[in-house]
């Protein structure tokens, strides 16, 4: 039990640590203004608004939206490119250990009240994520010219820089209108429902994770099942909060909860070479998964290498900060 109160205690110290090494710009906090430095052109791995006053490098979701508003006249390689190798290396792990509004969630949720408990229905609301990733990430922006999801519904862009903002710079309070007002609406309604039911945005309508969801099974680092060992007890499915149906999933943020409930030491964290609780039957089927997924790493690993050069090459990340800084205060209702 006290080696399980560790390993829960050190993946708080680590988000704990990337929140702070996110929003480091701590002079921001005092004067109110967006820190525009060059490390503003690269993306942090979790969610986390490019507007905050203490940022110091971009949010990915805001910079894939930038690039889609003018991928009509330029290919965004090196968002592509950052995407693909966070995804592949780390997968969801990211969710559960680098995302700071993901860390916000978890502590609002130990707030003593009535859980809601996961069920069939919170499994089928857990495909909205997608639906949010096609129409506000990907359709808006390509569309409409708008970031639809910084715009309309992202919590943590409201709760970082809108509010803060607001509340450091006295000009920007008259410049708010039915946008702002609508935007902490929906962060009330997201943080008070984060209270009742595990990580709900995480589960339902991030967008992040949803990206971060189809690199799981072929990711490199996270959590690990050695099937020689493992009883199919599915004790790990049945103790974990989120809508997974068996470890490493699209939903499981590789949180490592389901290690201390593992009756047999099956469990562990890991760089990962094969199989995650496939279920293989036999040598062979293992054999095969085993082969195309280092095929398909390899093919994802150069795909992006070769995404980033060319996105570096072409100042992709610089154009990225240039783009951003502009339309921040639209994407807070502001102005």
């Amino acid at each position: 039990m006290e080696k399980n109160h560790f390993k829960r205690f050190a993946r708080r110290y680590v988000q704990l640590l990337a929140a702070v090494l996110y929003n480091c710009n701590f002079k921001g906090f005092s004067t109110g203004k967006i820190w525009q430095g060059s490390s503003k052109g690269f993306c942090v791995p979790g969610l986390n608004c490019y507007s905050c006053p203490g940022a110091v490098a971009a949010c990915p979701l805001g910079s894939l939206q930038t690039a889609l508003l003018s991928s009509k006249y330029k290919f965004p390689y090196y968002v592509l490119g950052t995407f693909l190798l966070l995804g592949l290396f780390l997968g969801r792990f990211i969710c559960g250990f680098l995302c700071p509004f993901g860390f916000l969630q978890e502590l609002l949720h130990k707030i003593p009240t009535p859980k809601l408990k996961k069920s069939k229905i919170t499994r089928i609301l857990s495909y909205l994520k997608y639906g949010v990733l096609l129409i506000f990430v990907i359709a808006i922006p390509l569309i409409a010219l708008a970031p639809g999801f910084c715009k309309y519904l992202c919590p943590a862009g409201t709760l970082e820089a809108g509010i803060p903002l607001v509340l450091l710079q006295e000009k920007l309070r008259a410049l708010t209108g039915a946008l702002f007002t609508w935007k902490v609406a929906v962060l009330i309604v997201i943080l008070l429902a984060c209270v009742f039911c595990y990580r709900s945005f995480c589960r339902f309508l991030c967008p992040l994770g949803a990206i971060y969801s189809f690199f799981n099974p072929v990711s490199f680092f996270g959590i690990k099942v050695d099937q020689t060992k493992c009883i199919h007890c599915d004790a790990c499915v049945r103790h974990c909060k989120m809508d997974v149906k068996k470890v490493c999933d699209r939903e499981c943020i590789q949180c490592g909860e389901c290690i201390s409930h593992c009756p047999v030491n099956a469990i562990h964290f890991g760089v990962s070479s094969q199989g995650r609780a496939d279920g293989e039957n036999t040598k062979k089927s293992a054999t095969a998964r085993k082969k195309a997924r280092i095929i398909l790493r390899v093919v994802l690993i150069v795909l992006a290498i070769a995404l980033l050069v060319t996105g570096l090459n072409d100042n992709g990340f610089q154009d990225l900060k240039n783009k951003a800084i502009r339309i921040c205060y639209e994407c807070m209702g502001i102005g």
